[in-house]
């Protein structure tokens, strides 16, 4: 009998969890939190950016799960961790792909999100396949599943400026890239382009001074 590795949406018992991060193993973490120790799971890169900061406070977007063997009738609740609510966002899309799931999903979760989208959005199926734990058939399956919902993850580090370095996409940054798309740019370039624009650290009030940005820097 396989392992039921299944998210629980119905009741999400834990969405975030704050304390002192006191441990980093290869999958997991150990937070203390107030008189308890939490083990939260996590992808490798997030587990690399985790790795300097421990005995530092830190604050985890989470996922509940539950892991066990229905035959053996044991099943054990488990928490997985995300530094952003979007990147929390973007595995429950990733794990709702015929044939991933939490487990496969953690073990391909060793880029950043937004690298990751981006791989999905230009539909690199070779690349993706090379994630541990996805083969060709699943990342085409990903692709045809969720290309079209990647934009907004793949403006993932353009959007810095606008969330106090947080990893996060604004509507500014979503509506500029849907207009240079419709205005003919490819979607890898309307992303280059809103970077570039971005990296020169002015703030953008609306979609019409970004656009005014960037061809103005293009000139």
């Amino acid at each position: 009998m396989p392992q039921v590795l299944k998210l629980t949406k119905e009741i999400e018992l834990i969405s975030a969890i704050a304390g002192k991060l006191s441990h980093v193993d290869e999958t997991s973490v150990t937070i203390q939190a107030g008189p308890f120790d939490y083990e939260v799971f996590v992808g490798d890169f997030t587990r690399r950016q985790l790795q300097p900061k421990i005995n530092e406070e830190v604050r985890l977007h989470t996922l509940d799960y539950i892991e066990g063997n229905t035959a053996g009738g044991r099943l054990t609740p488990r928490l997985i961790g995300f530094l952003t609510l979007p990147e929390r966002q973007f595995f429950d899309l990733f794990c709702s792909v015929d044939g991933v799931g939490a487990k496969k999903a953690l073990r391909a979760m060793v880029r950043p999100v937004r690298e990751l989208a981006v791989l999905i959005e230009e539909q690199d199926s070779k690349a993706l396949s090379a994630l541990p734990g996805i083969g060709p058939a699943t990342s085409e399956r990903i692709i045809a599943k969720l290309r079209r919902k990647m934009p907004r993850f793949a403006l993932m580090v353009a959007g810095d400026e606008f969330s106090g370095g947080a990893a996060e996409t604004s509507p500014v940054i979503e509506e500029t890239y849907e207009a240079l798309v419709m205005l003919g740019h490819s979607e890898a370039d309307a992303r280059q382009l809103i970077d570039d624009a971005v990296a020169s650290g002015k703030k953008f009030k609306d979609t019409e001074s970004l656009l005014t940005a960037i061809y103005q820097k293009s000139k």
